[in-house]
């Protein structure tokens, strides 16, 4: 948060299997309001499409947690409210819900800005669903952090590589 406010920009969010929790932790931290501009819990695909536009052809020929669905969650996060950056979550906490292709655990991340940079990701994180959010969270944070402070992509030593 300090950065954001250091460098004057904002942050909206767009969350779905962390249900609000990154903004939750945004918004513990004293003066985070001049920063953080909010966010939308888009956990269904109706809320994704009617809240940040993502595209019903996107989420049929991609679904919910795939690559394409996570950067027009970010992308539409800046549109909405005019933010600087998004963070965008989507993924499959379990306990039920995942399948071969796409197991519990696996969650895409993405972090945009206005300017064009995006950084989306695709973990595989493991634990319970507790677990599996609380990372997905910190996860999301660290990324914003990267691109915050490094102008560009952090390597995080958890992530899966593709």
């Amino acid at each position: 948060m300090e950065l954001l406010i250091e460098q004057g920009t904002t942050l909206a969010t767009v969350e779905s299997c962390t249900g609000g929790m990154i903004g939750e932790r945004l918004t513990a931290i004293p003066g985070s309001s001049a920063a953080y501009l909010g966010g939308f819990v888009t956990y269904s695909n109706e809320m994704k499409t009617r809240l940040v536009g993502v595209q019903q052809r996107t989420l049929k020929a991609h679904g919910a947690v795939s690559e394409e669905t996570c950067t027009e969650m970010a992308i539409g996060g800046l549109e909405r409210t005019g933010a600087d950056y998004a963070i965008s979550v989507t993924g499959i906490a379990g306990p039920a819900g995942g399948t071969p292709d796409k197991p519990i655990g696996t969650v895409w991340i993405g972090v945009a800005a206005l300017d064009g940079k995006r950084d989306i990701r695709r973990f595989r994180f493991t634990g319970d669903r507790d677990q599996i959010r609380q990372h997905s969270a910190t996860t999301a944070m660290a990324m914003l952090w990267g691109m915050l402070a490094k102008r560009g992509r952090l390597e995080l030593f958890w992530e899966t590589k593709q």
